[in-house]
């Protein structure tokens, strides 16, 4: 890791902790050139999964498209940036516990919906209406309902 100050490539690990979500591990490091202290973050990074495309085509997985197309559902909702990070992670993670090396559109769609749900109803709606094509207001009315229907059996 080089030195954001002096950019020399010496650096040494002073402290190491789990971030609270238990996602990501903070890093305190001090350069040994300068003596700058910073922080990195460590993550899992899912690699060499493959989306199939409903029209067949194979796309590399890519965290920025699940990330803008989870801000789009999102859009002048409220939510903090770690929440959000907690949210992409839980996300790869169900991905990651799918433990294969190609997965549908559909199946990761499948996925965002389940989270998106628990993570911002509002944003749920959103991202279902694009995802699922909503043709008309009886199909996004069937959708609220089905919403509704399962918080009145949470309560």
């Amino acid at each position: 890791m080089r030195c954001p100050v002096c950019n020399f490539s010496d650096t040494k690990v002073v402290d190491s902790r789990m971030t609270g979500d238990g996602l990501r591990i903070r890093r305190r490091r001090e350069c040994m050139k300068c003596g700058y202290r910073f922080s990195t973050f460590e993550e899992v990074e899912i690699l060499d999964v493959s989306v199939v495309k409903r029209d067949g085509r194979r796309e590399p997985y890519l965290r920025e498209k699940l990330e803008n197309g989870l801000r789009k559902a999102l859009e002048k909702r409220p939510f903090t940036g770690e929440r959000f990070k907690s949210l992409v992670g839980s996300i790869e993670r169900d991905i990651q516990k799918k433990k294969k090396a190609e997965l549908t559109s559909r199946e990761i769609g499948e996925i965002v919906m389940k989270r998106l749900r628990q993570f911002d109803t509002i944003a749920y709606i959103r991202f279902a209406s694009v995802y699922r094509s909503f043709t008309d207001v009886k199909t996004f009315q069937d959708e609220i309902d089905k919403l509704m229907a399962g918080r009145i059996k949470k309560a």
